[in-house]
């Protein structure tokens, strides 16, 4: 990260000499200090000056970190009233625009077009750590839109800019181990949101050991801090349990033995940048460098959890939720009451034998209103490509398992042959990519249909049907 700090402290340079043009003499200073932060965000979309524009942003931000949340609403709002695109200019474009289609004047239209405060945010952007800023801001604005529609406006504007400065051209691939520098480390127990890290002793184990492999992205301009990382083991089988992942007395094996890779956690770090996509690029990339430099390994899959599958479960037990469950399998749901239910094996084996193939019908039909996959960790990884290969019942008895998914875990296979394939039949067609084992699955629920009138039944019979 040598050239990362060069530049960091080669702009904090430019910014502390604009801050000595702006604050100089008693005067100045004074003027600045009492200038509310709506006109000083004026006078830095205004700045010609670098060093003074530096410096004026380094201002507002420092401003900004001190709010207190009913203050940090204000500028959001002020951001979204104040900032947007100048009205008078935009008539002027599109009456320019419905007299000549050229392609100028389609980008004056643009121009025109676009809110004062993307701006903004591109000048504040080069304070000193003015990237790591604004993506808490970001957060504090994700925290606060869900109360305030009216704020979705300025996140749009936010996640546009985003999508670019954190284009995957501007990431680097790390391969993290237990010579990583300790402040990252640091930060991978921090961040870990899949499977949480107990401390060093657990980290070491995860990172140490030549089966072990673990990668992160990071951006230059977001110092030492990973944007999303990657937990990877070397296996000889697809797991179909994360304890046989975790284990610590488990049997250690030589890289070069190793016929499977398990990406058994993924964890975006970030809040700020939520909706920023870089998952889908890592694991690509991850497959890529394990391919070429293990040639044995032969499959690349997922040991992945179902957070949303526990809800979507309580919703169809209710008889009111017009779910097509039959008796039998409702009342067999009602074990799920009782947390001691999978310590004997009568009340487990009825319920793998409900749940499995409800979990198959969750993934293969259940969908959201825009036709995508409940289930986020599905759209994730069906979107990617993979292909849904395995349910694991009881796979995850963790208490927060247990909890979001009845123990339930999956495997996504990443064939690279097919990625393409499955994820246009998935976009085009809302198709997913499954095993033929998992769509047997889905075929044995017993549903429980409403009778059958007797007008039904005597036109069935009169077709022979």
């Amino acid at each position: 990260m040598a050239g990362t700090s060069f530049l960091s402290d080669l702009l904090s340079g430019v910014t502390e000499r604009g801050r000595a043009l702006l604050f100089s003499g008693s005067k100045a200073r004074d003027r600045v200090v009492d200038t509310d932060i709506e006109t000083l965000c004026e006078m830095l979309l205004s700045s010609r000056g670098e060093a003074s524009g530096m410096a004026i942003a380094a201002e507002i931000l420092d401003r900004w970190s001190r709010f207190n949340a009913a203050e940090a609403v204000q500028f959001l709002h002020m951001l979204s009233d104040r900032f947007g695109a100048e009205a008078a200019e935009l008539d002027k474009a599109i009456d320019a625009y419905r007299t000549d289609k050229s392609p100028m004047a389609v980008i004056a239209l643009h121009n025109a077009a676009e809110p004062r405060r993307q701006e903004l945010l591109r000048r504040l952007n080069l304070a000193p750590n003015g990237t790591q800023k604004l993506v808490r801001m970001r957060e504090r604005l994700l925290e606060t839109k869900e109360d305030r529609a009216d704020l979705g406006a300025v996140d749009t504007d936010f996640a546009h800019l985003f999508s670019s400065w954190f284009n995957r051209g501007f990431l680097t691939l790390q391969p993290i181990d237990w010579t990583t520098p300790a402040h990252i480390l640091e930060k991978i127990i921090k961040y870990e949101a899949v499977h949480e890290i107990a401390g060093w002793e657990e980290l070491r184990r995860r990172l140490a050991p030549a089966d072990r492999r673990c990668f992160a992205f990071f951006h230059p301009r977001l110092r030492d801090d990973p944007l999303v990382f990657v937990e990877v083991a070397l296996t000889r089988s697809i797991p179909s349990a994360i304890a046989d992942v975790l284990d610590e007395s488990r049997d250690h094996i030589g890289p070069d033995t190793a016929t499977t890779a398990v990406f058994y956690s993924i964890s975006n770090c970030q809040d700020g940048l939520r909706g920023i996509s870089f998952g889908n690029f890592l694991i690509k990339q991850v497959v890529e460098d394990l391919r070429r430099d293990l040639p044995g390994l032969k499959e690349f899959v997922t040991l992945s959890p179902v957070p949303g599958f526990a809800r979507w479960i309580s919703k169809i037990r209710d008889p009111k939720s017009g779910f097509p469950l039959s008796p039998e399998d409702r009342n067999t749901l009602i074990l799920l009451d009782d947390p001691t239910w999978p310590e004997d094996k009568a009340r487990a084996d009825a319920v793998e034998r409900v749940l499995l193939p409800l979990a198959a019908r969750y993934f293969i039909t259940e969908r959201t209103p825009d036709n995508r996959p409940v289930d986020p960790v599905a759209r994730f990884h069906l979107g990617n490509g993979a292909r849904l290969d395995r349910l694991n019942f009881l796979g995850d008895r963790s208490v927060k398992a247990m909890r979001q998914a009845h123990g339930l875990m999956v495997n996504y296979l990443y064939k690279l042959e097919d990625i393409e394939t499955n994820h246009e039949a998935l976009a085009q067609r809302g198709e997913v990519a499954a095993s033929p084992a998992v769509k047997a699955l889905q075929g044995k629920i017993e549903l429980g249909l409403p009778e059958k009138t007797n007008d039904i039944k005597k036109a069935e019979s009169l077709s022979g049907s």
